[in-house]
């Protein structure tokens, strides 16, 4: 008997970092794991917040350590609006989109409790795609089963 291979029935994102490429990667990967039709929430943490608090989640900049790569491009505002003008071009919904097509698509998005506590935020402060204000062991419950996986950007 060899080992049968299990397909993912699950997928839990949790986002702590801000920076344009960290929020893409958990937005890029969630959307194509949504359109394959696995179970997908997306949890929200600290820093990882700003991704879906309405006033910030269209101001996201480059990471520091990405920009180190980049700066001889420009000063870090330049740079990171020179990558979402090629994202642009690439046909890359900016975040509210991405949002809506996740949880279009049957998706789930969380706001971390203690974080959302930390920086003094509420519920209306976020994109209305988001479903609810979690501690992260309510976040951990909703991530039971078998075939489950758990993703930290």
């Amino acid at each position: 008997m060899g080992d049968q291979k299990k397909p993912i029935e699950k997928v839990c994102f949790i986002c702590s970092k801000s920076g344009v490429e960290d929020a893409y990667a958990a937005l890029v990967m969630a959307n194509g794991a949504v359109m394959d039709g696995i179970e997908t929430k997306l949890f929200f943490t600290f820093f990882g917040l700003d991704v879906i608090i309405k006033d910030k989640m269209d101001k996201l900049l480059l990471s520091p350590n990405a920009y180190a790569s980049m700066e001889s491009m420009g000063d870090r505002e330049t740079v990171s609006k020179m990558i979402g003008q090629k994202m642009d071009s690439l046909d890359m919904p900016p975040v509210g989109e991405f949002l809506e097509l996740i949880t279009a698509g049957g998706g789930e998005i969380f706001a971390c409790k203690l974080a959302m506590d930390m920086f003094d935020l509420e519920k209306e402060d976020l994109h209305e795609e988001v479903s609810d204000i979690l501690t992260i062991g309510e976040f951990y419950e909703l991530a039971e089963g078998e075939n489950t996986q758990i993703i930290f950007i």
